[in-house]
């Protein structure tokens, strides 16, 4: 069985991308290696998930430009949660900016939040059926 196992998001600081993302998020770091040419591999995935992030410093001037913007301003990631209300609550109170009030949709609890450089993320908590 094939799967997606990470993703690459291009970052405009390793360490602050790091502290955002296992921070506020809540995420784990899962490898922070020195590749020893300036650059790292460094991988972060929320608790207990499968697929995971590879946090990728931009390396020239193309690769600054999409630093926030790599999905055009639409919604590009998806956060499932367990519990809606109790991550919304402790990822605002972490200063994670919400773009709207949270909705109650047919396929779950949802609100659209930015990371610290503007990518438009989903927190969702899927219905039973919708999951």
């Amino acid at each position: 069985m094939s799967h997606i196992a990470l993703v690459t998001l291009v970052v405009r600081d390793y360490d602050e991308a790091i502290a955002f993302y296992t921070g506020p998020l809540g995420f784990e770091l899962v490898e922070d290696t020195d590749r020893g040419d300036g650059s790292r591999w460094v991988v972060v995935r929320p608790r207990g998930g499968e697929a995971s992030l590879l946090l990728a410093r931009a390396g020239d001037d193309d690769q600054r430009a999409s630093v926030g913007a790599q999905t055009g301003g639409r919604v590009g990631f998806f956060l499932h949660t367990d519990d809606f209300a109790r991550d919304h609550a402790r990822m605002t109170a972490a200063g994670v900016r919400f773009l709207e009030e949270p909705r109650h949709e047919p396929y779950g609890s949802v609100a659209v939040f930015e990371d610290l450089y503007g990518n438009r993320w989903d927190l969702l908590q899927p219905t039973p059926t919708a999951a």
